[in-house]
């Protein structure tokens, strides 16, 4: 679950951040990324309009003052062995994945040579961000779609493999928006995963080694199952009320620190400032 020295950041946002304003979250993924010297990647994957959506983040980082910014786009996974993509990773200091529908991301890029070199990438060093679908797919199994709005059960949620980039957690977007409680505890439950992360829109959680800070406007809803009491998922059927007692609830808003290791939020970070 937890990062190592050796690689690099990820910036997850929960969708709908800031681009027109003072682009608080992207503004600190263009930092990470080397500010002025930054050569972002755009990967549009995601998304069925990759013209539109890759002009528009174009225009956003070029005006933060990146020096280069280049799309990348794969419509099939035989796109992510062209050797301009490959090259184009290779220079990068910054990956940024966009919206849409993370099945798509999966279907085009897992377990392709580009897929291989964005992780090369990110032990050397450098920043992965996605937005939206693009968060989505950050942990080794992601939900790949479900309802919002309802009480846990089995059925609101389908699950399938991610990225990778942060294994062993699972991530929901749009969190507060679409009322989305339900439907991450029911996907924290169906899988090996302790740790759950909701984040809201315009919001965003900056990992780093061993720890995330949360960046923007709303809160990183955290679901920790690790010492919960009790579940009675064992036999139930799918339309059938899923129960979870015992397990913890942590709300962050901007500027609050998790150690994802304690599985803690990190408080005396707060006393000092105050």
């Amino acid at each position: 679950m937890a990062g190592s020295k050796n690689q690099g950041k990820l910036l997850i946002i929960g969708g709908a951040e800031d681009k027109d304003g003072d682009c608080k979250i992207l503004r600190e993924f263009l930092r990470c990324a080397g500010g002025t010297k930054a050569r972002i990647v755009v990967m549009t994957a995601a998304t069925s309009l990759p013209g539109e959506v890759g002009d528009n983040y174009i225009r956003v980082f070029e005006r933060l003052g990146a020096e280069d910014v280049r799309v990348v786009d794969t419509k099939t996974p035989e796109d992510a062995d062209n050797s301009d993509y490959l090259e184009a990773i290779e220079q990068a200091t910054g990956i940024f994945f966009t919206g849409g529908e993370q099945a798509r991301i999966i279907t085009c890029l897992k377990d392709t040579k580009l897929d291989a070199a964005m992780h090369k990438r990110y032990s050397e060093g450098i920043i992965i961000s996605g937005t939206s679908a693009g968060a989505a797919m950050m942990p080794d199994m992601m939900i790949i779609e479900g309802d919002s709005e309802t009480n846990p059960r089995v059925e609101v949620v389908a699950m399938g493999p991610g990225m990778g980039f942060l294994p062993g957690i699972v991530i929901d977007q749009h969190f507060a928006q679409r009322g989305r409680l339900g439907r991450l505890v029911a996907a924290l439950l169906l899988q090996p995963a302790v740790l759950g992360f909701g984040i809201d829109e315009n919001t965003a959680i900056l990992v780093s080694d061993d720890q995330f800070e949360v960046i923007g406007e709303g809160a990183v809803t955290v679901i920790d199952e690790s010492e919960k009491l009790h579940d009675n998922i064992e036999g139930l059927l799918n339309d059938e009320a899923l129960a979870i007692c015992g397990a913890k609830l942590h709300i962050l808003p901007h500027g609050y620190r998790f150690n994802l290791k304690t599985r803690q939020p990190i408080l005396d970070v707060l006393a000092t400032a105050a």
